[in-house]
């Protein structure tokens, strides 16, 4: 979610920041535009104005300064002209000594030219015909008072932008917070999901997210069926084959088997394996139970079950314990955790003297499991070989059944370690350690 409302920010300060210049550039444009036709229109009054001044004297053309503003008295006032003539050229007092730049063609200048003292002028020409004569007359005004309103106009907009900026900010962080809020809400429903806490989500969500919601229900829904199917059908099949199995060995001590005593030790052998691997399918489905699919393994529940279901399959001769915290929840799939510890508490039972235990302990980086048992054990020498991936102990070693194809199998997918060691107990030890996974 925040990776979300990072891209939305960023592409939200993008747009404003994008947008923002070429609407401020663009009023800047204008605004200067306007005020240059405004200006132009006081120009040509001036030029005007200059014009009505000038009168036929008795030494030919002459200007009433009586008539001119006095700004074009004043040096450097801001305000110029320059009138030309049949080879002669009058200049305002307010030029002092500078010139004051002639253009080619009459109207506003569209560029402005450099003045004294950092002056920015805007020049506009404007011709006519007088007691016979072409006048030319230059008119011009600083323009810099302007140009730095314009910049105190920019500088202000950008402070304003700024703060506008940073409120638009805040308001779409709030709106995106509220408006994904359903999909936070959605996420960590799935993560309690993932964790066995729920086994639907909630429907009571947008109109937007119902579609998403009722799909994610319905997949739950149907892989749960599958599980159920599955594991049904795996017990109907394993006690369909057990009744054959049982006639097939009963044939074996018919009178044409007995003349064939080879033939009939491999049949029985190969019998004999089929028979166990249905059982410890059997097995692992009567210790497993029925799982709803996303449970996770809650210690305090399903340990006491998990306990009294071995006592009656392998008898009260055999002291069972185990040591776990009360609020202990582990974090991985509650079937897949009946058959691992199904599968190595089943086996610690047959080869233990009297007792069995398990300890289960927590710890930041994950999970620590322990089974011990005070039975023969296995020799260092071997332990090796049984943790080779697809090696199983009562496969190599004779008088052993710890059957850890399936438990490595489970702990190699869920990234963890499996190590045998010799117990306190006096027997084996099996202890598993299983990382915490990262959501």
């Amino acid at each position: 979610m925040r990776s979300i409302q990072r891209r939305l920010s960023l592409g939200l300060v993008g747009v404003l920041l994008v947008v923002g210049l070429i609407l401020a550039q663009g009023s800047l444009w204008l605004f200067d535009h306007s005020l240059r036709r405004y200006l132009q229109e006081g120009l040509e009054n001036e030029a005007q104005t200059l014009m009505s001044a000038i009168y036929r004297g008795p030494q030919g053309l002459q200007l009433d300064e009586r008539r001119l503003s006095a700004g074009f008295q004043r040096p450097y006032s801001g305000q110029y002209f320059r009138i030309d003539f049949a080879g002669e050229a009058w200049r305002s007092r307010s030029l002092w000594d500078r010139e004051l730049p002639q253009a080619a063609e009459p109207g506003l200048q569209a560029a402005l030219a450099d003045g004294p003292e950092g002056q920015q002028w805007l020049i506009l020409r404007a011709d006519y015909q007088r007691f016979g004569q072409d006048i030319s007359i230059h008119v011009a005004r600083d323009y810099t008072p302007v140009l730095d309103s314009f910049q105190r106009l920019q500088r202000l907009g950008l402070l304003l932008g700024g703060v506008a900026l940073g409120v638009i900010l805040l308001l779409q962080r709030f709106i995106v917070r509220r408006a994904l809020r359903p999909l936070e809400q959605a996420r960590q429903q799935i993560m309690q999901l993932q964790q066995g806490q729920r086994s639907q989500l909630e429907e009571q969500v947008p109109d937007e997210l119902q579609p998403l919601v009722a799909q994610i229900n319905h997949l739950l829904s149907h892989t749960e069926d599958s599980l159920k199917r599955s594991r049904n059908a795996l017990g109907n099949l394993g006690h369909a084959l057990k009744t054959p199995l049982a006639v097939l060995v009963s044939l074996l001590d018919r009178e044409e088997f007995r003349q064939c005593p080879e033939l009939q030790g491999a049949l029985r052998l190969q019998l004999e394996h089929i028979e166990q691997r249905i059982a410890r399918e059997l097995g692992r489905a009567r210790l497993a139970g029925e799982v709803l699919p996303g449970a996770h393994f809650v210690c305090a529940r399903e340990l006491p079950e998990l306990f009294a279901t071995l006592e009656m399959i392998h008898g009260g001769h055999l002291q069972l314990s185990w040591q776990a915290s009360a609020d202990l929840r582990l974090p991985w799939d509650r079937e897949d955790l009946l058959e691992l510890l199904g599968n190595l508490l089943d086996n610690a039972c047959k080869w233990a003297d009297s007792r069995v235990q398990l300890t289960i302990d927590s710890h930041a980086a994950g999970c620590r499991i322990q089974i011990e048992d005070d039975g023969p054990g296995i020799e260092p020498s071997r332990r090796e070989l049984v943790l080779n991936r697809g090696s199983r102990l009562d496969e190599q070693v004779t008088g052993h059944g710890l059957g850890l194809g399936i438990v490595r199998d489970i702990v190699d997918t869920w990234g963890g370690q499996i190590m045998l060691t010799d117990s306190a107990l006096g027997g084996l030890q099996v202890r598993i350690e299983l990382p915490y996974r990262t959501p």
